[in-house]
């Protein structure tokens, strides 16, 4: 006789603007046939939702859900989520730590560098000019990459530079040790990381310390025409410091996937800029059907009255 399915209370609210909510309805479902999925348009009594699955919800979204049990931010960065008003007290909020996420973001993050390493920018522009211009390649180990952010996505996007040749240096708040990565940690090395970045890849959580920590005066650190690739948080940098830099020649080229405001304004001088490449926040996002089992995984967790897993430290931001 097959065991009975774990019971399970209240139901689980579903918001994103950007998200297909039947895809992940469908998702859930797969995983947690018992579990009761609404729209955030559908819930008629707010005390019944026990769990959210949420990005970048409406301020006051979370103030008559009493019951709340589980937050679940749809996605890996949960800088939309930490320190808003209506949170209820205590609830565990969880990041989605999908493989397919950090496998996305290496991808993406690889072909950026890549693209920047083999001068393709130049290329391209090149062309666009109807000019046969010869540019010898460089050496991969000649190519400095440093990578800021070493977590779980900042890791494996550089272990995977690191592989094609490339001299990686990697930065973090606290140490970190990566196979064949030059790891420093701590704000005193910061400065001299970024003196060394032929290309400079952003990979950090969006905490009150790390915004705007990429200044003009940092982004002045960076050797004249480095390149910029950002895959975090848009707010990480000074957006108008960085325009006039590229509009300069100070910072050669510019692969952005994150902006201060998103949608990127249609009126904004980056997107008429040959050096930048501009994408719509899609470096990395969370696929249902891989990251639902890690979530119906932690609405177990918390109605055996267990702690979930992938946690947030509300008061670290990550």
């Amino acid at each position: 006789m097959a065991d009975a399915p774990e019971r399970i209370s209240g139901a689980l609210v579903f918001y994103s603007e950007f998200d297909d909510y039947t895809v992940w309805k469908h998702a859930l479902r797969a995983q947690l046939p018992q579990l009761r999925v609404l729209h955030a348009s559908e819930v008629a009594d707010p005390a019944g939702i026990h769990y959210a699955l949420a990005w970048k919800a409406p301020a006051g979204f979370f103030d008559r859900m009493v019951n709340l049990r589980l937050i679940v931010n749809l996605g890996a960065g949960v800088d939309a989520l930490v320190g808003r008003a209506d949170l209820p007290a205590g609830v565990p909020i969880t990041r989605i730590t999908d493989p397919q996420m950090a496998r996305m973001m290496a991808a993406y993050v690889l072909f950026a560098v890549l693209r920047h390493a083999r001068d393709i920018p130049y290329f391209e522009q090149a062309q666009r000019r109807g000019e046969w211009a010869y540019r010898h390649p460089r050496s991969p180990e000649e190519i400095r990459v440093a990578v800021l952010g070493l977590g779980e996505l900042g890791a494996r996007a550089a272990h995977e530079l690191q592989r094609q040749g490339l001299t990686v240096l990697g930065w973090s708040r606290s140490p970190r040790r990566i196979e064949g990565v030059d790891c420093h940690s701590g704000m005193e090395t910061l400065d001299a990381v970024l003196a060394q970045a032929d290309i400079l890849v952003v990979m950090l959580p969006l905490t009150p310390e790390t915004r705007a920590l990429l200044d003009r005066e940092r982004l002045l650190r960076l050797p004249k025409g480095a390149s910029l690739v950002n895959v975090a948080r848009g707010a990480l940098v000074d957006q108008e410091a960085m325009t006039d830099l590229l509009r300069s020649g100070h910072i050669g080229a510019a692969t952005l996937d994150v902006f201060e405001r998103e949608p990127l304004p249609a009126g904004d001088p980056l997107w008429a800029m040959e050096n930048v490449l501009i994408t719509p926040h899609l470096a990395s996002v969370a696929i249902p059907s891989s990251a639902a089992k890690q979530i119906a995984d932690n609405i177990l967790r918390v109605s055996r009255g267990e702690a979930p897993e992938n946690q947030v430290d509300p008061a670290r931001g990550y």
